[in-house]
């Protein structure tokens, strides 16, 4: 007899569930009717997926099913799929027609242990993993490691993304372990956006470090997150921003968002977030002039540091 299963994305549909496409191909390849579960429906198994622990959590009252499942780090940290589904390769990509692409991940886990990541805690130490099939409709590919370069198995991607003949989005670039090498094949990949780098402690000056990068691979093509929020000061935040601004690499600033919610973005993060990550706000002024509200400048962040962190 066939299973019925429901699926929720508690974080909405705005970026593909990984783990909800493998659970939904397995159930599929076993005759199981698989579907977004509706509460007018009764189903054998609901499976819910939550991301982020500051998603708004799901109102399962009027779902009726004999048995509930709930995982993802929003929920357990020390969630799984079952054995089965995680060394399967398939993919229901049916699930989200509205996006044209891949998913796709080549490692699992972190050589580093930040203190504000969850991903060595919740993936262990990095480890080479099979690579799941692509979307039949898709036009490129979003890369998901971590850390791509730190998987001792990265010529083995780098060979598998270039036969695939598609452009590839890098989302962990490690910028402190890049070498040569490495971005001899970066160069080589098409690219959809630009590389993903990250300047995430202020107390460690990649300056020089990204200097160097940047002759191996044109600034334009890099793109680096900058983490404000935990432990910084706005001094060290600007100086982040500013040697990026002068190396003509693109800043994006992340407010820190702690697993138990705790820490809610102030609106010092928020209003430097807006000013940074829209290019044509960044390029036209400089931060103390930049006014997100009527009456307000954001030079008194800068006059106002002890009063504002």
């Amino acid at each position: 007899m066939k299973g019925r299963i429901g699926l929720i994305d508690v974080d909405g549909h705005r970026f593909p569930n990984f783990a909800l496409m493998r659970l939904s191909a397995y159930h599929k390849s076993n005759g199981d009717n698989v579907e977004w579960a509706v509460p007018a429906k009764t189903y054998d198994i609901v499976a819910a997926s939550k991301i982020f622990t500051f998603s708004p959590d799901f109102d399962y009252s009027g779902i009726d099913t004999h048995k509930m499942i709930k995982g993802g780090t929003g929920y357990d940290i020390g969630s799984r799929l079952p054995k089965e589904i995680e060394e399967s390769t398939a993919m229901d990509y049916s699930l989200y027609p509205q996006y044209q692409f891949s998913i796709q991940f080549f490692s699992r886990g972190c050589i580093r242990h930040c203190p504000f990541c969850l991903v060595r805690e919740k993936e262990g130490y990095i480890t080479p993993v099979t690579p799941v099939n692509l979307n039949p409709l898709g036009k490129h590919i979003e890369v998901l490691d971590n850390n791509f370069f730190a998987n001792p198995a990265w010529h083995d991607a780098i060979e598998y993304l270039l036969s695939a003949k598609q452009k590839v989005n890098l989302h962990g670039v490690d910028v402190r372990i890049m070498d040569e090498e490495q971005a001899y094949w970066l160069n080589r990949l098409p690219l959809y956006k630009s590389i993903h780098i990250a300047w995430d402690f202020p107390q460690l000056d990649l300056t020089e470090k990204l200097r160097e990068v940047t002759k191996y691979i044109k600034p334009y093509k890099l793109m680096c997150y900058v983490l404000v929020g935990f432990n910084s000061t706005i001094e060290e935040d600007m100086y982040r921003i500013e040697r990026l601004r002068e190396l003509k690499i693109k800043p994006f600033v992340m407010p820190y968002r702690d697993f138990g919610n705790h820490h809610v973005p102030t609106q010092y993060e928020k209003d430097l977030a807006q000013y940074v990550n829209k290019p044509m706000i960044f390029k036209s002024c400089t931060f103390a002039e930049f006014s997100p509200r009527k009456g307000f400048k954001c030079e008194y962040y800068l006059n106002n540091k002890t009063k504002v962190l």
